[in-house]
């Protein structure tokens, strides 16, 4: 359990599981815990390329698929992939705040 700001929580709502009491101006919640470094998983896969979702999956070497689904939802809704529909699969496309995204992570020498 943590204390977020209202504000923050209205927003961001997609990382908060549960809502308690709200206390002043912060909201009692407890949050997903969602680690930067597998959206960067995520978004390293399909930098260049668009992928399948079982590819996606098997390359992005995040083992618990519901985790896998609940990054890859997260990137969707967030705009940084797209998904569209090729025949029988789904093709997931990073988009330009993809990019972004993995560009804030780079090291300088790079």
């Amino acid at each position: 359990m943590t204390y977020i700001p209202v504000e923050v929580a209205d927003q961001y709502s997609d990382f908060i599981i549960t809502r308690d009491e709200q206390v002043l101006d912060s909201v009692k919640a407890r949050a997903r815990d969602f680690s930067t470094i597998s959206l960067l998983k995520l978004l390293y896969q399909v930098r260049y390329n668009p992928m399948t979702f079982s590819d996606l999956y098997i390359k992005s070497n995040i083992r618990m698929k519901k985790s896998f689904l609940n990054y890859l939802h997260l990137c969707v809704r967030y705009n940084f992939v797209r998904k569209e529909p090729a025949g029988f699969n789904m093709m997931y496309y990073i988009t330009d705040k993809g990019r972004v995204m993995l560009g804030l992570f780079m090291l300088k020498d790079n």
